[in-house]
């Protein structure tokens, strides 16, 4: 049995619902802020914690993608019983679990947040040999080599911001996996993560639900122009471009939060306006 604690958490609001998806390795408060903005303007929200995640590093190797999606799937069926529509928004990972279910559920999912979409872990800060080894990571899972290791998180951490990024890199270094997440990436989540985003490249155009697409230009771990506007020019259906220029990675989180909620806020809002028209 695990003994991971549930941190997901729910804000009763009006009858427009917003899921809300963590990244790999993430918990749920790096959607926190995020969650209480678009509460105050106000949505109803639903922040999940994914399986396997706000635990250890051997909790979160348990799991696969298909465990991960569950959780995303669980959070749309419990929210669908509290609201008339329901938006999604996911960060990193969490964009594309985002996007997996606008494809799976295309009537339910009215609208999506695409916050810093990671298929590729190319950014600046991410060491040449790591860009080449990541794409062999579902052979080495495969063929069962190198489970035992671990990419550590680097300096900035996903952080533009000096003062976040000292609390959450305390938390996590100091291994409050419940608050920060973890510091590294075991190798075995990492090829499920990369098995799970080259499924979800091949669905992109099944993707109908309108999408915010927000990216840093300076993202640190994903690089923009083969993550984000790949979902861009993927996509189906129609599509806002943001492009954040004084945040890294977190943009939840980071210098530009406060306009990522009220911009989400508003892409929400206006879709639902045109629902009830």
């Amino acid at each position: 049995m695990s003994t991971i604690e549930d941190l997901s958490y729910f804000l009763p609001g009006n009858k427009d619902g917003v899921l809300l998806i963590h990244g790999l390795t993430g918990t749920p408060n790096e959607m926190r802020i995020l969650a209480n903005g678009l509460h105050k303007a106000g949505f109803t929200v639903y922040a999940i914690q994914l399986a396997g995640h706000c635990g250890t590093e051997e909790d979160l190797c348990k799991t696969t993608w298909q465990d991960w999606y569950k959780s995303v799937q669980d959070g749309a069926d419990y929210l669908a019983q509290h609201v008339d529509n329901i938006f999604v928004a996911g960060l990193s990972m969490g964009a594309l679990l985002s996007l997996k279910l606008a494809v799976d559920r295309p009537q339910q999912i009215k609208g999506v947040g695409v916050l810093a979409p990671t298929f590729f872990y190319d950014g600046w800060s991410i060491p040449f040999w790591g860009k080449k080894v990541f794409r062999l990571l579902a052979f080495f899972k495969k063929v069962g080599i190198f489970q035992k290791q671990v990419f550590i998180e680097r300096p900035p951490y996903g952080l533009k911001d000096e003062r976040i990024r000292a609390i959450v890199s305390e938390s996590m270094l100091n291994g409050d996996a419940a608050s920060a997440g973890l510091a590294g990436n075991p190798f075995p989540a990492l090829a499920e993560m990369q098995i799970f985003a080259k499924l979800v490249r091949t669905e992109l155009p099944k993707v109908v639900s309108p999408c915010l697409i927000m990216h840093s230009g300076n993202d640190d771990i994903a690089n923009i122009e083969t993550n984000a506007k790949l979902v861009e020019k993927q996509v189906s259906g129609p599509s806002k471009f943001v492009v954040l220029h004084n945040s890294y990675h977190l943009i939840t989180i980071d210098r530009q939060r406060r306009e990522v909620i009220k911009t989400c806020a508003s892409f929400f809002k206006n879709i639902a306006k045109g629902i009830k028209a």
